[in-house]
């Protein structure tokens, strides 16, 4: 499911509550925020659909990416059982973050 999400307390409880939570911060004068959006959907959708997706506005959340570390964007931060596990800003390539995901998430999901 993906979705917006604005308060730090549900971000916190989603991330201890879910197997695997992806958070996306951008902006909306961001170009490489909107060109990445639906690739990311796109890629969480059809390959890591029990991966819980939420977005933030960094601009209208500042407090929230403060909370977070992020001071730029797009920044996706990658979360499995409750623990950070990846990190990525900026320019983000697809194949890579696939490549980053595919591995906890069958192990956590039992996928061979």
């Amino acid at each position: 499911m993906e979705k917006e999400i604005y308060d730090i307390s549900e971000a916190r409880e989603l991330i201890s509550n879910q197997d695997a939570v992806l958070l996306y911060f951008y902006n909306d004068h961001c170009a490489p925020c909107i060109s990445l959006r639906p690739k990311v959907q796109k890629l969480t959708r059809e390959n890591f659909p029990k991966i819980e997706l939420r977005f933030v506005n960094s601009e209208q959340n500042p407090d929230f990416s403060s909370e977070f570390g992020v001071y730029e964007n797009p920044v996706l931060i990658l979360f499995f059982e409750g623990k950070e596990f990846y990190r990525g800003a900026k320019y983000i390539s697809m194949s890579a973050l696939y490549e980053k995901i595919k591995r906890p998430y069958n192990i956590i999901y039992d996928i061979e």
